[in-house]
């Protein structure tokens, strides 16, 4: 386990008491939302967030469109803050990501798709009077004060969530007892040896997070993670669409992140990665063995050490992984 005393430490390490706290908080609330969204049939899911919320959104649309079959789309927030256009959501179920809820352009789009007869769910970490007001449903993440620029905890918390909101909804019993072993896994999580060394993220000048399928959804994040954290140039690709012209970069001296996820993508991903290997890619691994582990829940365990990995990189190479240069913890765009 890390030994750091900095706060985005303490924080990442803190995900398997919220995710319990929530589960003992939430799990009435997620039940009646889930026979809303039965009643309701929405025809489609309209996710709205902004940065690592938005990347939440991702790991969202795989989880719903292979688990419920609803088609997921992301807002673009601007379409209604800044050209004023209102959006047919009639038959939409629209989820609200956010850390403060507070920013402009999320509440503004809120409210366009309230005002468009959506159903809307917001999975907020602070309390939010405003977007409270404007939701059918305001989900406390129980994450508690996040303090760190880098949201760790938070995010997790939100998958957590939207993991529950699904396996309510599905009636899927067999991911609601394995939900109730994630806090656990998570803290065994914390207490593995790094997978990435800070001296090889320290060599990093710019690198590509490959993933397929849900490992793409985790990929956005740690992209943005290596930026904010390590000062890395780092980008995230499907492993898929790397081969359409991004694979071109090898000649660049790139190195390449992969995220393995234990499920019907495997075989295709493993593929593709041995082809950037056959053309000369340096290849670090993310992953390991996921013996007996629902793949579901892979992505928030591979998360978890990433983020513990990336603080202990950040303090080695002597950067302040609380405070990232020229960032700030809540971000208010219009």
């Amino acid at each position: 386990m890390s030994q750091s005393k900095t706060r985005m430490a303490v924080e990442a390490s803190e995900t398997p008491n919220v995710v319990r706290l929530q589960q003992t908080k939430n799990n009435d609330q997620y039940q009646v939302i889930a026979e809303h969204i039965s009643r309701w049939q929405p025809e489609f899911v309209y996710m709205i967030g902004r940065g690592t919320s938005d990347h939440a959104g991702v790991f969202a649309k795989y989880l719903i469109e292979t688990e419920l079959g609803l088609p997921v789309c992301h807002a673009a927030p601007s379409v209604n803050s800044v050209f004023g256009k209102q959006l047919n959501l009639r038959k939409a179920l629209v989820i609200v990501i956010s850390q403060s809820g507070k920013s402009p352009d999320i509440i503004a789009q809120t409210q366009m798709a309230k005002a468009a007869g959506a159903l809307c769910i917001a999975l907020v970490n602070d309390v939010s009077p405003k977007l409270m007001e404007l939701v059918d449903y305001f989900v406390p993440l129980h994450a508690g004060p996040e303090l760190a620029v880098a949201a760790t905890k938070s995010y997790l918390a939100t998958l957590s969530a939207l993991l529950s909101i699904v396996a309510y909804t599905k009636k899927d019993n067999e991911l609601k007892n394995a939900l109730t072993d994630l806090p656990q896994l998570l803290t065994e999580t914390i207490a593995r040896a790094p997978q990435l060394s800070a001296d090889e993220i320290a060599k990093l000048e710019r690198c590509v997070v490959l993933g397929r399928g849900f490992g793409y959804a985790i990929a956005r994040e740690v992209a943005l993670k290596m930026k904010e954290v390590c000062r890395v140039q780092a980008e995230a690709f499907s492993s898929a669409e790397f081969l359409h012209g991004p694979i071109s970069l090898l000649n660049r001296g790139l190195t390449l992140l992969d995220i393995s996820i234990p499920d019907a993508t495997t075989p295709y991903h493993v593929a593709q990665i041995e082809e950037v290997k056959q053309r000369g890619g340096h290849v670090m691994p993310m992953s390991w063995s996921f013996d007996r582990i629902p793949p579901l829940l892979v992505p928030l365990l591979i998360m978890q050490r990433f983020y513990l990995d990336i603080e202990l990189a950040a303090a080695a190479m002597g950067l302040d992984p609380d405070k990232p240069q020229g960032l700030k913890k809540v971000t208010e765009t219009v």
